[in-house]
């Protein structure tokens, strides 16, 4: 019998639901002794009614990188800022050098799916061994399942769900 990867995703279908509760397991588990690096992201606005704006935040050091790209009126919400996201890998890149209970990556999303944003890193960590939580989009779910060879766990955004994932790692 193979021995499944450690790694896994919180699937929603609501933008913003797997924000919170991956915040809240990483400092659950830091509370616990754990050793938990990576990246979670969070919606803002620019003040009442503004634009809305993707921050990642290190979860190690607390930086902030606005992800957010203004490319004007009409493109949408989702546009990605490609050297604030190559900033950002540094993160990842740092926390399988210097070794972790656990690496979280904010999102499994379009840029993932069509090999780019995170995707390299993704790979590099998981290749290694190193536990792996990420956050998928059900839209990106089939890419995720691609992406992993169908070895990722999918879970659900409530702490038992995470905990159980996590326990059954044996770390």
């Amino acid at each position: 019998m193979t021995q499944a990867l450690p790694i896994a995703a919180i699937v929603y279908d609501t933008r913003g639901a797997a924000d919170g509760p991956m915040a809240d397991f990483a400092r659950s588990l830091r509370e616990r002794g754990r050793t938990v690096r990576g990246l979670i992201q969070e919606q803002t606005r620019d003040g009442p009614g503004g634009a809305r704006r993707m921050m990642l935040t290190d979860l190690e050091s607390g930086e902030r990188f606005d992800i957010s790209q203004k490319l004007g009126a009409g493109t949408g919400p989702g546009c990605v800022d490609p050297g604030v996201l190559a900033a950002a890998s540094t993160v990842l890149r740092r926390a399988l050098a210097q070794g972790t209970d656990l690496v979280m990556v904010s999102r499994f999303g379009e840029l993932e799916a069509a090999g780019g944003g995170f995707a390299a890193e993704m790979l590099e960590l998981m290749g290694e061994g190193v536990p792996l939580l990420t956050a998928v989009g059900e839209k990106y779910l089939e890419s995720w399942r691609r992406f992993t060879d169908g070895a990722g766990a999918e879970l659900s955004a409530n702490p038992e769900s995470l905990d159980a994932w996590f326990e059954s790692l044996g770390k």
